[in-house]
């Protein structure tokens, strides 16, 4: 789903959301370089003999990925920060190459990257699947009770408009339909694919933006309807409406880290305590407390895990 960049030290939101961003400018893989996601919390991105944690370009994923360094680091490991990659085509290369270690995932959305035709939708059913699925030398660890996946928004007043109340609604209007999202949607199962495959919707026209933009375009009417991240503030904020989804084109999105396998065994003990206490309340306010409240991500998960009783 796609998910814009931020820092968890000296943290600055440009983005409320959404999925996967890619990158700024130079190579977000090259550790020597400042466009390098850098370290955060107080980590370095290439500090000998440490876990590599990495995360997408988008905030609630840079929080987990803090979430997951500050827990390891509670427990004596070193820890280097490389967040804010870029998209998942680019942050999979990042771990698969061994760039990072760990990363927090999201089940079905890394389900259907890795198998397109998958038609399973539960959370145990989906994370059995991604089992199988994940190429050798990836492995996942236990999923969380927290989830956040890819939906379809409109405001209140297009709702009223159009007699919307689940995405197949948006067939009789396809005519005069602007869907805003992240550029990757354009191409993915979850996405625009998936719509005509499942839906048999195909927009009007289709609005390649990020975060903040795909909110501002949604509230000014450039577009009808958004992809927007379900543990997103601004969905309650601006009182926009959640498309029901009944053929789960969006299937379930558990938090899951996905770590390289040869870092498993030493990484499970703690990060799985991690999956054990996260739920979907208490991620979406931590996320509203660093996209709306704009507290530095470090601070948040430092909170959440001595509540937790993981620090």
């Amino acid at each position: 789903m796609t998910r814009t960049r931020f820092l968890a030290a000296g943290l600055l939101l440009a983005a409320v959301v959404p999925l996967a961003a890619c990158g700024g400018g130079g190579n977000p893989l090259d550790t020597s370089s400042p466009a390098a996601g850098g370290a955060t919390g107080g980590g370095s991105t290439a500090a000998a003999g440490s876990v590599k944690v990495g995360s997408a370009d988008f905030p609630e994923a840079a929080l987990l990925g803090e979430i997951y360094a500050q827990a390891l680091e509670a427990k004596g490991t070193k820890v280097a920060r490389q967040f804010n990659i870029g998209s998942r085509e680019t942050y999979l290369k990042a771990i698969t190459g061994g760039e990072v270690d760990v990363l927090p995932e999201y089940t079905g959305s890394l389900l259907n990257f890795y198998d397109k035709s998958a038609s399973v939708t539960k959370p145990d059913e989906v994370y059995a699947e991604l089992q199988k699925k994940l190429p050798q030398g990836l492995t996942v660890l236990d999923k969380s009770a927290a989830e956040d996946k890819n939906s379809l928004v409109v405001t209140k007043d297009t709702a009223g408009q159009w007699s919307l109340k689940s995405i197949p609604d948006l067939a009789a209007h396809q005519g005069d339909l602007t869907i805003g999202a992240p550029p990757e949607f354009k191409t993915r199962q979850q996405g625009l694919v998936g719509l005509k495959s499942v839906y048999n919707i195909v927009p009007k026209e289709f609005r390649p933006l990020q975060s903040q933009a795909t909110v501002e375009a949604l509230k000014n009417g450039q577009v009808k309807a958004a992809n927007i991240f379900s543990t997103d503030p601004s969905i309650a904020a601006n009182g926009f409406v959640v498309l029901e989804d009944p053929k789960s084109l969006f299937g379930s999105d558990n938090v899951v880290p996905l770590v390289r396998s040869d870092k498993a065994d030493s990484l499970k003990g703690v990060l799985n305590a991690v999956s054990a206490k996260l739920d979907t309340k208490s991620l979406a306010d931590m996320v509203k407390q660093v996209v709306v409240d704009k507290k530095d991500a470090s601070e948040v998960a430092k909170a959440w895990l001595a509540s937790s009783g993981l620090s």
